[in-house]
């Protein structure tokens, strides 16, 4: 559904915005309504206060809901059986043993971090957190403190390079639509990842884990019994070797990766479109497929330990259960996404800002920041910002280490203030059992302090190619 002409002023839409978000916090933190509910209900009185006609109403809840749902229940629901398997097979033990014994307990948040930026080249945030989730909480169990010192970093990792780096399509349609060589933007963009992450995440999770105190959840993934799963699910003798575990965890990252290869040969013109062999292999790479095939994988390897396919069936359907909430809530607040797109609220709020006579990188980051704010979607915020802004960047004939430095700029706008209009912000509310309170005062701040960073040090950059020039 593209977004209708608006029936108000921009200066309404904004307002309009603005009292959905007021009214959405107050139900969830102060009324204490079911977050899914209110999101729900926010979404149908956003859509017919902004005028979306009556009969069009249901359509718009359903875009933004469907697509949302299509994009991350199959990624969760794999991704939390996976992390199961890990979790009582001993898997997720043997691995954070590993990265423990290497890095250090001291290093323990680094270690997973850099892990997650390794991982996070290829995978989507999604995805990546739900495979990685059992390691967190492994890990967080073993240490104890609160679980922030360890799920920002990890999770921190993933968002930077799902916002700043191709071959994630945020910056990958922002680079295509500004003219940009993909390539350079890849360049710039994974210092721009790792600086912006080092800064903006890891020290910051250091200051928000001694402040904010967020108990380990097991929710999830049962009770462990102080980290020991029952003895009829896995014993030490048959915990699986960290090589195996490890195969696991890069089997949908190498997959994923295939495809993105594969599909920007494709592009390119160096393989001809159309080829069977390649198509099948772009398939398996697809993120769904690729979580389905090693889900399928680990079944076999580390469900045989845990005795008869009926005993693996019961613990991957122990996992599912309690993730139907979270699918839910993601699902709810892509629809209230969807909503204020389709009402026409994201473009007033990047039309009143795109004439304001802001230098073209600071205009870049306030547009991409008022649309992440106004619909959630970092991506939809990247490829629509430098939309708005193609014709600028062609009318100053910007060199490409510049476009670069203007795609850092869309995504760190694209990042900041993640809320409850961002599926990502509910993924990782629940995931780690924290309130949406807690999660706006460590994400939302965690989130906002990546992004600028990184539009910090675009900005820097921008100043010294200019000094140098």
């Amino acid at each position: 559904m593209e977004p209708m002409d608006p029936v108000h002023s921009t200066a309404t839409l904004l307002l309009i915005a603005a009292a959905a978000v007021a009214l959405l916090l107050l139900l969830i933190m102060k009324v204490r309504l079911h977050a899914f509910l209110s999101l729900v209900l926010v979404s149908l009185v956003t859509a017919i206060a902004a005028g979306i006609p009556l009969g069009d109403v249901p359509a718009a809840l359903a875009l933004g809901f469907n697509a949302t749902l299509g994009s991350v229940a199959l990624l969760v629901g794999f991704g939390v059986m996976l992390g199961r398997l890990l979790e009582t097979t001993g898997g997720a033990q043997v691995l954070a043993d590993t990265l423990i014994g290497r890095f250090g307990e001291n290093r323990a948040p680094f270690a997973l971090g850099v892990a997650a930026l390794l991982f996070g080249f290829p995978i989507f945030f999604d995805a990546g957190l739900v495979v990685f989730l059992p390691i967190i909480l492994t890990v967080a169990r073993r240490f104890g403190g609160s679980v922030l010192y360890y799920a920002l970093p990890a999770a921190g990792g993933f968002a930077a390079m799902h916002a700043l780096v191709p071959p994630h399509p945020g910056p990958v349609a922002a680079g295509v639509s500004l003219g940009g060589d993909i390539g350079l933007i890849l360049l710039v963009g994974v210092p721009t990842a790792v600086i912006s992450w080092y800064v903006g995440v890891m020290l910051v999770s250091r200051f928000l884990g001694a402040r904010v105190a967020v108990d380990v959840p097991a929710a999830l993934f049962g009770e462990l019994n102080g980290g020991v799963a029952e003895e009829d699910e896995r014993s030490p003798r048959e915990a699986p070797s960290f090589g195996v575990v490890l195969a696991l965890l890069l089997m949908p990252m190498l997959l994923i990766s295939l495809n993105t290869v594969l599909t920007t040969l494709v592009e390119a013109g160096a393989v001809a479109e159309g080829n069977a062999v390649v198509d099948f292999l772009r398939l398996l790479g697809n993120t769904p497929v690729a979580l389905l095939i090693t889900l399928l994988v680990a079944i076999a390897v580390l469900g045989r330990p845990s005795g008869s396919l009926a005993n693996t069936t019961r613990i991957l359907d122990q996992a599912l259960g309690p993730i139907c909430s979270v699918i839910l809530i993601t699902g709810a607040g892509g629809m209230f996404g969807g909503v204020l797109r389709a009402s026409g609220i994201g473009t007033a709020l990047t039309g009143s800002l795109a004439d304001v006579g802001l230098p073209l990188l600071v205009q870049a980051f306030v547009i991409a920041t008022a649309l992440r704010v106004a619909q959630g979607s970092a991506t939809v915020a990247l490829t629509t910002t430098a939309g708005l802004i193609a014709e600028s960047v062609a009318d100053a004939g910007l060199d490409g280490f510049h476009i670069a430095l203007l795609v850092m700029a869309i995504a760190a706008g694209a990042t900041v203030l993640s809320h409850v209009n961002d599926s990502g912000f509910w993924l990782v509310s629940r995931f780690f059992g924290m309130d949406e309170k807690t999660t706006l005062k460590t994400w939302t701040v965690m989130e906002t302090t990546l992004g600028l960073s990184a539009f910090a040090l675009a900005g820097m950059a921008w100043g010294v190619a200019a000094a140098v020039g």
